[in-house]
């Protein structure tokens, strides 16, 4: 839309188009530098995906980690980084993470008070034996958070569709020891802390999330107190330029009404992907990744890179995503499959009945091998003896699965291998034949074919108690396959922007006036994943960096 200078209906230093953790971050800096800030949401809930997720935040030397004695060499980090993205992300967008990442939580921690973090012991990177790849891992978590701090605004906050029962909260590093209960005395020692914890916050009347439902939260408040405004119901329609194509706002419709609202300093884009757009998951994605099992927010329909696009920016990445094993249950709800994949007792095998790569691999490159190799459709094979140690789908061991999984054909059981493999439509010999081959390897406690197993990143989810964590033989009746998808948490790919989140034209020129940051924008981490949170991290900090750039701005934007 070009621009009309006359009776704007709204005017602010800084929008911000989208709540989720990117957004909140980049009006809280802004709002630190003395910026008018506004916040825009196209849903009737604020948090996007961020509030659906699992809240981590993948942050190389941030203090936290710094505290924790696991500082790091910029260069070690900036090493790791390469040898993920390749040539993918410009060297200068590489560095201005490595380097503002750290700056910005250091800005939580000296000015957002409620933004506190701990770290995810143990939970390695992605890949960690690459150069610079860290065993322990970078990842931090929210701390839990009352949701009663946020008054009113607590109900207006995006719910978790998979949120636990009775009151019950517990981080992500607290789930790994609890996914062990019947393997581990730290895995039982863990639930009586979970339980009693819960109990007393039950008692005090607490209302206790954790992940990104604490995340969102905690933002939310710090929201609050800065002072900054938050419309829900306020989607956006298009951007406003003047003569230069310089962005000086943009129309959202707010109720019944499309109001113009002038952005003096810039408007920053944190509208998520396009993962809920039938039409531009058709057009851009890999073949095999076309269909929509996406566990992203259903407001994701990639609004922020089409308006961009309309304003002349490039994009990049469009083919890729933030991919995740999964299945959808009965009732519509996607699960994804992140710990389940190192059950050791378990395989997952294509229509051919054969194993492609290694199960327990980080979900990203899984679901490429998936995709690339043309393995549809998948399934998860299993044993009576996994169902009876680990937790599968969030169904807990002693418990029975839905009979709705096994009805409409989400789940088979059989008594023999044979039964199970006519009921998946795969040849029963190439299935025996390749559970036979895997049952040696655990007996070895090596796996020949894909290496599963070896890297810490395989171990993490793994069963402690066996000599490699993630292998242990299927033999034991009853057997069960589910089938799963090539899901996703989001896509990948979006505006092009800079070092300091300026969304860029094709020619590689910053469009004054846009920013992008999170989904909306080509991810820093290019086609793979570094790490835990390397979404939700990336995102925020970029947001952070738009913000305070468009701050710094010696003239605002007329």
């Amino acid at each position: 839309m070009s621009v009309d200078e006359q009776n704007w209906d709204r005017e602010v230093d800084l929008l911000v188009i989208g709540s989720g953790a990117g957004g909140m971050t980049a009006a809280l800096a802004g709002a630190e530098r003395g910026l008018d800030t506004l916040v825009v949401e196209k849903s009737g809930v604020y948090g996007g995906s961020t509030a659906l997720s699992g809240g981590a935040l993948w942050i190389p030397n941030s203090p936290i980690l710094v505290r924790e004695g696991r500082a790091d060499d910029p260069a070690d980090v900036r090493k790791y980084l390469e040898s993920i993205v390749g040539d993918s992300v410009p060297a200068e967008r590489l560095d201005a993470y490595i380097e503002q990442g750290p700056a910005m939580m250091q800005f939580f921690e000296q000015h957002c008070p409620h933004l506190r973090f701990s770290w995810c012991e143990d939970y390695s990177d992605y890949h960690p034996e690459n150069v610079g790849g860290r065993p322990k891992g970078r990842t931090v978590e929210p701390l839990p958070f009352d949701m009663n701090q946020l008054g009113a605004d607590r109900e207006q906050q995006r719910p978790n569709s998979l949120a636990m029962p009775g009151g019950l909260y517990m981080t992500s590093t607290e789930f790994r020891h609890l996914n062990m209960f019947f393997r581990t005395w730290a895995g039982r020692r863990t639930a009586l802390g979970v339980g009693w914890r819960s109990v007393v916050a039950m008692v005090r009347r607490r209302r206790m999330e954790t992940l990104g439902q604490a995340l969102v939260g905690r933002l939310r408040l710090s929201l609050q107190e800065a002072g900054v405004l938050l419309w829900l119901n306020s989607p956006l329609k298009g951007l406003i330029t003047d003569e230069s194509g310089a962005v000086t706002g943009a129309v959202v419709e707010s109720g019944e009404r499309e109001l113009r609202i002038h952005a003096r300093r810039g408007v920053m884009m944190a509208t998520g992907g396009f993962e809920q757009s039938e039409e531009m998951r058709k057009r851009y994605l890999r073949e095999g990744g076309k269909d929509n099992y996406s566990a992203g927010s259903p407001d994701n329909t990639g609004d922020g890179i089409l308006a961009g696009e309309e304003v002349g920016a490039a994009v990049d990445l469009m083919d890729d995503a933030w991919w995740m094993p999964s299945f959808r249950r009965p009732d519509g709800i996607m699960h994804v499959l992140v710990s389940e994949r190192s059950i050791p007792p378990s395989l997952i095998v294509d229509q051919n009945g054969k194993r492609f790569t290694n199960e327990a691999s980080p979900y990203v490159s899984f679901v490429h091998d998936q995709i690339a190799g043309g393995h549809d459709p998948v399934w998860f094979v299993f044993d009576s003896k996994a169902k009876s140690r680990y937790q599968f789908g969030g169904v807990m061991p002693g418990q029975k699965f839905p009979a709705e999984w096994f009805s409409t054909g989400l789940m088979l059981r059989a008594e023999t291998l044979g039964e199970l493999a006519q009921q998946m439509s795969v040849p029963a010999e190439a299935l025996s034949a390749e559970i036979t081959r895997f049952n040696g390897f655990a007996r070895a406690g090596v796996d020949a074919d894909f290496g599963r197993g070896d890297s810490a990143y395989d171990r993490y989810y793994g069963d402690p108690g066996l000599p490699n964590p993630t292998l242990d033989e299927v033999d034991k009746a009853p057997y069960y396959a589910v089938r799963m998808e090539a899901g996703d948490l989001g896509t990948k790919g979006g505006l092009v922007c800079n070092e300091h989140s300026q969304v860029l034209t094709g020619s590689g020129e910053p469009i004054p006036g846009l920013y992008a940051t999170g989904n909306t924008s080509a991810s820093v981490m290019g086609n793979d994943y570094a790490g835990a949170g390397a979404t939700i991290g990336p995102a925020m900090v970029f947001g952070w960096v738009g913000a305070r750039h468009a701050a710094a701005t010696a003239e605002a934007v007329s």
